[in-house]
């Protein structure tokens, strides 16, 4: 029965923590039920890891990127944001090409906007009945 050594796994990954860090890794992920890619011949699960890192049955970019996975507590996703409808652009005429909208206003643009605005007409309560 053949031993793996860490000489055997250096070619495949160039740092031996690296290596340590994936192959423990791996040694996880076959006691939670993962299938093994090379024979067990009666070893425990982190020869078996080192042994599927020095035959490349396992890429080690894979094991690295599955780490990093795991070890994540919140993942970002990258979705695109959906664009938010302006306020009163209910349609925009054809004069109105020429407008230019700011992606952001100061607090004092926007008060200036509010001001320009007129307020609803009020109907008195007697005429409505």
């Amino acid at each position: 029965m053949a031993r793996v050594t860490v000489e055997d796994c250096i070619d495949k990954v160039e740092n031996r923590f690296d290596l340590v860090l994936l192959a423990s890794h791996r040694a996880r992920m076959i006691s939670s039920g993962s299938q093994i890619t090379v024979d067990r011949d009666n070893d425990k699960n982190p020869v078996v890891s080192l042994r599927e890192i020095a035959e490349t049955t396992v890429s080690p970019g894979d094991l690295k990127e599955d780490l990093i996975h795991s070890l994540q507590k919140y993942v970002e996703v990258d979705e695109p944001e959906p664009e938010a409808p302006l306020i009163g652009a209910g349609g925009v005429d054809a004069d109105d090409a020429d407008v230019v909208v700011p992606d952001r206003m100061t607090e004092e643009e926007l008060l200036k906007g509010l001001e320009g605005l007129a307020p609803p007409e009020e109907v008195p309560e007697d005429e409505g009945e």
